[in-house]
């Protein structure tokens, strides 16, 4: 399918008037956090860009800011990109360039259109104006060219503390746009960097850096959202004035947000700080790595980004929208064995003991190509606690009561008879009969059964089910830590089917009527430690969350 958007219509145009032989792109990250699906939505779609137009893309890092910084960041956002199919053409590192920024800083200072200041950073805040009142000249302003490059250059030895002195660029102060009012190209930081050490202690500012690393690698199209908008002048001219050879074109797009989570790093590393989730890759987390460890596939993601498009004024999509694309990509693909979450035992009391027989059930219903697979079945077995009630409370009720007959999937009609209940009044057993002659595919036809509910025989194998949910809840004006959903992560303990003895970690299932899961890190595969993930439902409930 032919999707398009303003940014492919601009990318063509550029090819038709034969301004770029090839499109180059690029991932641009930081590594200061794990990526989420608000990055993913812009990776996708620049590596389709330049795929879709026989170019490349390449990857990235800008590593300016040594305090914030890990290695460990690096490689979980290139196991991430690989994961959701991407590739890159060149790997690059902004401290690859650190020399030749510094060499551009200098051409800058030469031209007079750098100096070095003294003043604090408050200082230079308050000292910007506003939106209606101009900004005023710093009185470090002046400085020769000579002695800005002896200063510059003693920044660089070493000389002087964190926040002494900052390189500023030499624009106006009086100009509209903010990012022009002699902004920051260095500023100090003593401290280890992933790449390079102590090498440095100055250390280039995003929005010089950033510009000279895309026309370093001649990138055409520089795209990022549109809080960079207003970067763009400063973009355009650290490229002119720094004289590189190869001048990108910036565009953004609108910032895609997502409703009942956070996509900001910032707050993700609150979160996972606070511990207030288990890590960067908690399935209830919007990174990349929770989204893998929580069950949705790429392939369904994919969609959904290039489906979902790039526009100029952006949105919020629903958290419900996106699950839909994990529902559809799966449901021909899982198998759909049966798992009980909240487990209730039943007794089938005419069923000879010590006999077990095998039932036939197929993976799934709407792909007959997975086969099927011999089930067991015997005289004790478990169904869900909520797939009985003592007394029938309607017609609508389609499960077990006293008195009442349903079909086991697969297997026979039981009736229940008896209720056993411990000394607090719960029900802890049920006492059934089953019908011989009403075995699944007989052909029995009868009477009618209540519905049909699904089981697992005595010999199951035990899980733990974690049942997820949306992480933050709605409520405007609250602080995100307050909309922290207190039911965003339930656990059950239950039993599968025991036809799922070989698993292995992340497959994917949909067990019937209680939603698709995921087998977790945490699953012991030798040693049979069962642990799932609820993905999503099987159907929405959007209008079941929770709202503050």
């Amino acid at each position: 399918m032919e999707r398009s958007n303003f940014i492919k219509s601009i990318i063509k145009k550029d090819i038709e008037s034969g301004k770029h032989d090839v499109i180059i792109t690029r991932y641009p990250p930081e590594p200061n956090g794990y990526i989420h699906i608000g990055h993913a939505v812009g990776f996708i779609n620049q590596y389709y860009f330049a795929k879709d137009f026989g170019g490349y893309t390449n990857l990235r890092f800008d590593d300016t800011n040594p305090v914030k910084e890990e290695r460990e960041f690096v490689e979980s956002i290139k196991k991430d990109i690989q994961w959701l199919g991407l590739s890159w053409k060149n790997l690059f590192f902004a401290s690859d360039y650190f020399e030749e920024m510094y060499k551009r800083a200098i051409l800058l200072i030469k031209k007079e259109l750098a100096y070095v200041d003294d003043s604090s950073i408050d200082e230079i805040r308050n000292s910007r104006g506003s939106f209606d009142k101009s900004g005023e000249n710093s009185k470090y302003r002046n400085r020769t060219v000579e002695e800005n490059l002896d200063l510059f250059k003693r920044m660089r030895a070493g000389e002087f503390s964190n926040g002494e002195k900052v390189l500023r660029a030499k624009i106006d102060m009086s100009s509209s746009n903010m990012n022009l009012r002699d902004p920051l190209l260095y500023r100090i930081i003593h401290a280890n960097h992933h790449r390079t050490g102590n090498q440095w202690c100055i250390y280039p500012m995003y929005d010089f850096a950033h510009s000279i690393e895309d026309a370093i690698e001649g990138i055409t199209h520089s795209i990022c959202s549109l809080e960079f908008e207003n970067h763009r002048q400063l973009y355009d001219w650290v490229v002119k004035e720094c004289e590189m050879e190869h001048p990108p074109r910036q565009i953004e797009y609108g910032r895609f947000n997502l409703t009942n989570t956070v996509l900001s790093k910032r707050f993700l590393r609150q979160l996972v700080e606070s511990n207030l989730v288990n890590g960067w890759d908690d399935p209830r987390m919007p990174t990349v790595s929770g989204l893998k460890r929580r069950g949705f596939s790429k392939e369904a993601i994919t969609e959904f980004v290039l489906d979902l498009g790039l526009s100029k004024k952006g949105g919020v999509t629903e958290y419900s929208m996106f699950e839909q694309y994990l529902r559809q990509d799966l449901k021909l693909k899982a198998k759909r064995p049966m798992a009980v979450i909240k487990p209730l035992k039943v007794i089938i009391t005419n069923y000879p003991d010590n006999q077990t027989e095998y039932v036939t059930g197929q993976w799934n219903q709407e792909n007959e190509e997975l086969g099927s697979r011999e089930v067991p079945f015997s005289k004790e077995i478990y169904i869900e606690q909520d797939d009985f009630l003592e007394t029938k409370p309607n017609k609508k009720w389609k499960r077990l009561s006293l008195g009442v007959e349903v079909r086991l999937r697969y297997a026979y009609f039981i009736k229940c008879n008896e209720v056993v209940k411990d000394n607090q009044g719960n029900i802890i057993e049920l006492h059934c009969t089953y019908d011989q002659e009403t075995k699944s595919g007989s052909g029995f036809a009868a009477r009618k059964p209540n519905g049909t509910i699904h089981w697992v025989n005595k010999d199951a194998l035990k899980a733990e089910f974690r049942l997820y949910d949306v992480l933050l809840l709605e409520g405007e004006g609250k602080e995100f830590r307050e909309r922290v959903n207190p039911n965003s992560l339930v656990i059950n303990n239950g039993y599968i089917e025991n036809t799922l003895k070989e698993i292995k970690h992340l497959e994917q299932f949909q067990f019937i009527r209680n939603g698709f899961f995921n087998v977790d890190y945490d699953t012991d595969i030798t040693g049979k430690e069962y642990i799932f993930n609820r993905i999503v439902p099987l159907k929405s409930r959007v209008n079941e969350i929770i709202k503050e």
